[in-house]
């Protein structure tokens, strides 16, 4: 079954995993904090590796800290912009009585897609998609870069059929992208189209 969005989105969970595709992740913090979005931020240890590895950016492992580094590097006010570590459990995202308008995991490991398809919820990242799935809220994933296997393919449809968005990093080539940043801004505009959210990142379908 899938659930329609209901605009308009205030408040989005943003989660970052250890796979591949922060600058994805980056990019769609800069824009949803730009349009004026309140942002509940998760992340991993993984995704540390991962956003040293990719944009040789630190993500600090105490929250505090990583939301004072991002409301500066984003020019955030700090209501706009909050962070939660994993295992937080009284933060907002964790409950379907404060739950965010919606939910973005993006870089979505496989590891993270076949825990929120058990329903495991381990760590916040997944109690908070737990949450979106029991609410019916918007859950978009970003899945890692190819191949993926039966098992990750299985889990995606799984999470499809119960209404979550897969919405693969794969850039279209139509609006003949100069670079890597036009290239992450694509995919960054489809998952806004997603939420409804406006941008200005391309041109529109016949305009």
């Amino acid at each position: 079954m899938l659930y329609p969005i209901s605009p308009p989105i205030h408040t989005v969970t943003l989660a970052f995993t250890g796979a591949s595709g922060m600058p994805y992740g980056m990019r769609l913090l800069e824009c949803l904090l730009a349009a004026g979005k309140t942002v509940w931020l998760l992340y991993s240890p993984a995704a540390q590796v991962v956003a040293k590895q990719e944009m040789d950016f630190t993500l600090p492992s105490n929250a505090g800290q990583c939301a004072a580094l991002l409301q500066a590097r984003f020019q955030a006010a700090p209501a706009q912009l909050r962070v939660f570590g994993k295992d937080e459990w009284f933060a907002p995202p964790a409950s379907g009585s404060n739950p965010a308008d919606a939910m973005v995991i993006c870089p979505a490991s496989m590891g993270v897609v076949a825990a929120i398809a058990a329903g495991t919820s381990d760590h916040l990242i997944e109690r908070a998609a737990d949450v979106c799935l029991k609410e019916r809220r918007p859950l978009i994933l970003v899945p890692r870069e190819t191949p993926l296997s039966a098992i990750h393919l299985e889990n995606m449809l799984k999470l499809a059929r119960l209404g979550a968005c897969i919405l693969p990093p794969a850039p279209g080539f139509y609006q003949h992208p100069q670079s890597v940043a036009d290239m992450v801004d694509f995919v960054v505009a489809r998952i806004l189209d997603q939420l409804h959210i406006e941008h200005s990142l391309l041109r529109k379908w016949g305009e």
